[in-house]
């Protein structure tokens, strides 16, 4: 590490609050799914700033877009109109199969909105403010109140209790350990189509149609969490799609904007015609002009980059890759995924694998101690794949015997 890079991370240190524990490298610019230091060093990324930058780096089209539109406009506030949050509202309805949009500064966000969606249907219904929203063990759903009241890791919310109230937690897959938390009071059920942070467990077909079909038959909202497992990353535009059901209110953002900070909670016309109404809600940067041209290109290059279809072409490859890995070293317990949302799980912590592998010029990260995630931007190839596959064998190797040599 340079003098240069060192002074930058003192620098870091001194003045931002220590919330994050960051690895030790300074990240100056990237360009297609390469990442390069402020030493020039370069990176092969399959983090992609945690599932948002969906085309890779320096994409031109995308670039030239958010230029043309700070030469515009950047921020009117929703007191008034504005076209690219039309344009971005109606690919977003098309992409989704939803009716009503409201945009947002982030996925947490987001979810606060879907939150307080649930919880006005249901008090239009009976006039009651003791509603009960159901999520589910393991989650992760965002670090804001509401956010992280349904987020189902007790380490997240213990020192900030109390949390909002009537949350009620059950597993993922479980459909019994649902019903026993459905009372007459359950207004809502949460999930993630994909539980990303709780070690990349997708939904059962069968468990996600018992639960479309409960909150049918008692007038529940059926909230799904695809900040992180939608926009294109299982293969479909939304990971449900590929179970044949529609969320009453579903949750995005990361690869929604691309590494603009912008989120967005949908719902059916029917949740939007009887919940939130003028003044329930508001954000003063949400659905702003920059945000929005962002997320209406978006849409445009997932169709212009055949983004889906290279997604359906990699995945696969990607997970007989793993799963071949796997077969190869005892230490690896397990894998699953869906498209390019996959995890490794270790029997042992794989925080030095990572850090190996970053060495040697491959950014991973996990998801809780013992899980390697993989979630590249969506626009890799098989030859990414291979070369990924590499210099992970090899840090895996190292670390199992701590001697193995260690070159690529």
């Amino acid at each position: 590490m340079s003098e240069n890079m060192t002074s930058y991370i003192a620098d870091a240190e001194k003045a931002l609050l220590h919330t994050y524990n960051r690895f030790q490298i300074v990240l100056d610019h990237g360009d297609g799914v390469k990442l390069y230091d402020t030493d020039g060093k370069e990176y092969l990324d399959f983090v992609a700033g945690i599932a948002v930058f969906a085309f890779g780096y320096n994409n031109k089209t995308y670039n030239d877009a958010l230029k043309a539109q700070i030469d515009k406009i950047i921020h009117t506030s929703n007191y008034f109109y504005n076209v690219p949050a039309i344009e971005a509202a109606k690919k977003f309805k098309k992409a989704s199969g939803m009716d009503r949009i409201f945009f947002t500064n982030s996925g947490a966000e987001a979810i606060e909105g879907a939150l307080k969606t649930a919880r006005k249907y249901a008090f239009l219904k009976d006039g009651k403010t003791d509603h009960e929203i159901i999520a589910m063990n393991h989650s992760f759903h965002g670090r804001t109140f509401g956010a992280l009241s349904v987020t189902g890791n007790p380490h997240y919310r213990e020192a900030f209790e109390p949390m909002i109230g009537n949350i009620r937690f059950a597993d993922m897959n479980d459909i019994e350990s649902v019903k026993e938390q459905i009372t007459d009071k359950t207004c809502a059920i949460i999930l993630e189509t994909v539980q990303g942070e709780g070690g990349i467990y997708p939904a059962d077909r069968a468990f996600l149609t018992e639960l479309r079909r409960i909150c049918d038959e008692r007038d529940i909202l059926l909230i799904l969490d695809e900040i992180q497992c939608g926009m294109g990353r299982t293969g479909t535009m939304f990971a449900y799609e590929q179970y044949g059901i529609r969320p009453d209110v579903v949750t995005s953002a990361k690869a929604l904007g691309c590494g603009v900070p912008v989120g967005a909670f949908a719902m059916t016309e029917k949740v939007g015609a009887h919940s939130l109404s003028a003044g329930d809600h508001g954000s003063t940067y949400g659905g702003n002009p920059l945000a929005c041209a962002a997320v209406s290109k978006v849409f445009d290059i997932f169709e212009e980059l055949h983004i889906l279809e290279n997604v359906k072409t990699v995945a696969p490859y990607l997970s007989e890759k793993l799963d071949e890995l796997m077969g190869k070293h005892d230490c690896i317990i397990a894998h699953r995924g869906m498209g390019l949302m996959q995890g490794l799980e270790f029997n042992m912590p794989v925080g030095e694998i990572i850090n190996k592998a970053m060495d040697k010029g491959l950014i991973l990260i996990n998801a809780g101690t013992n899980i390697i995630r993989f979630v590249p931007p969506l626009t890799i190839s098989k030859k990414n794949v291979d070369e990924m596959v590499e210099i992970l064998a090899l840090a895996i190797s190292y670390s199992e015997s701590g001697t193995h040599s260690f070159t690529v």
